[in-house]
């Protein structure tokens, strides 16, 4: 069982940046890709990314491709999402995300966190 915890949503303007964070808990976190996926209003979600515990994974849709990166600190089982040049459109709820291997498909993740809302306005 992995336990996902994340913070650093909030409001922010167009063009600015955000840092979102997802601290794990649990058994064999080593055997786990972790990373994000996103859920706008009225839309699909969407897989960001996902990292494994020495390094990619990761999967960037053209979406936030070169203005999103993800991170993993082992010694603290945290992952990073780091957003910069937000735009309106990245507004939606962001889940932190585990698994056993790397996938696009958003259902195949086994644990998710709770989930954190960022807004972009305009």
């Amino acid at each position: 069982q992995v336990q996902l915890v994340e913070s650093g949503g909030g409001l922010v303007q167009a063009g600015g940046s955000l840092r979102l964070s997802c601290v794990a808990s649990g058994r064999a976190l080593d055997t786990y890709f972790m990373g994000w996926i996103r859920q706008a209003p009225g839309k699909e979600r969407e897989f960001l990314g996902v990292i494994g515990w020495s390094g990619p994974g990761i999967g960037y849709p053209d979406s936030v491709l070169g203005r999103f990166t993800i991170s993993r600190d082992k010694d603290t089982n945290t992952v990073y999402l780091q957003m910069n040049s937000l735009k309106p459109e990245d507004t939606a709820v962001y889940y932190c995300v585990a698994g056993l291997s790397f996938s696009r498909r958003t259902d195949m993740y086994e644990f998710w966190g709770q989930g954190t809302q960022v807004t972009v306005s305009s």
